[in-house]
């Protein structure tokens, strides 16, 4: 059975970081792209960045928020990882992973096309 679990959500004042970890079972880690995404409330869902299950290649989205976000993996325990920083009121979303067969190449972080998502980890992030 395939699984994306993510943990780590929470409350949390602006200028805070927090790690969200997606933990995924039930498929070849290293043969997929690994993703977040965030649906704000009354916004479309957002691709947040992709790693490589094999080789760790990372790539972020259009309004990516590389130099806060930073996207990692532990190949050893199939999990996956976002450090977010300097967050933001803004960056309130419902965090979710997904996961896409990619021969071991990065995805890009788009909704369209993803083989697995996960239930989503709550980030609230208070002024």
């Amino acid at each position: 059975e395939v699984q994306l679990v993510e943990s780590g959500g929470g409350l949390v004042q602006a200028g805070g970081s927090l790690r969200l970890s997606c933990a995924a079972s039930g498929f070849n880690f290293g043969a997929h792209s690994l993703c977040w995404f965030r649906q704000a409330p009354g916004k479309e869902r957002e691709g947040v960045s992709c790693i490589s299950g094999r080789d760790g290649d990372t790539r972020y989205g259009d309004d990516s928020d590389q130099g806060r976000f930073t996207i990692s993996s532990d190949n050893a325990k199939n999990t996956v990882y976002l450090q977010m920083n300097s967050l933001k009121p803004e960056d309130t979303a419902l965090y979710t992973c997904a996961a896409r067969h990619s021969y071991g190449s990065v995805w890009y972080p788009i909704p369209d096309g993803m083989d697995y998502w996960g239930k989503g980890t709550l980030v609230t992030v208070s002024p």
